[in-house]
């Protein structure tokens, strides 16, 4: 059975939080166009603040991307992890796994806060965005609504 990935990382500094600039990174998709990839990879966007928040595409293999993925058959077993341990927010409770029959999808998402160890630097932020596809799909169905959405994003103040 095919699966498809998209991961979309989103990252940010404090002057990305408020007015002009918080506008252009809150518009920034959730989703884009699936593109052909090989069938164990997934498909990378990444925006920056540096950057102003302009998509900038590549791919991964899918060992190297956040998500545990388990075929169970007739379903399939998505479990975004949180990497790396370090970031905020603190994550007592974790939703439970997502199991996919095929033609269904998901979207999760995670937030993160960081620091630099010596307290130097400002705070950096992530926004990990996982769209998942269980069974062949259109181009655009990440431009749709998810069958499944799990919002792990929490305070990072």
């Amino acid at each position: 059975m095919e699966i498809t990935v998209q991961w979309i990382r989103t990252s940010w500094t404090k002057h990305s939080r408020g007015g002009d600039a918080a506008a252009r990174r809150n518009s920034a998709p959730a989703g884009f166009l699936v593109s052909p990839v090989p069938s164990s990879f997934a498909q990378v966007i990444q925006m920056s603040e540096r950057d102003g928040f302009e998509p900038h595409e590549s791919e991964r293999d899918l060992r190297q991307v956040g998500l545990s993925l388990r075929d169970e058959g007739d379903r399939l077993r998505v479990l975004a992890r949180v990497e790396p341990l370090f970031g905020l927010p603190p994550r007592p409770r974790r939703p439970p796994a997502v199991r996919l029959v095929p033609g269904q999808w998901v979207r999760w998402q995670l937030n993160y806060r960081f620091s630099s160890a010596a307290g130097i630097r400002d705070w950096s932020y992530w926004l990990d965005t996982f769209n998942v596809a269980y069974g062949p799909v259109a181009p655009n169905v990440f431009l749709s609504e998810p069958t499944v959405l799990v919002d792990e994003c929490g305070p990072v103040r």
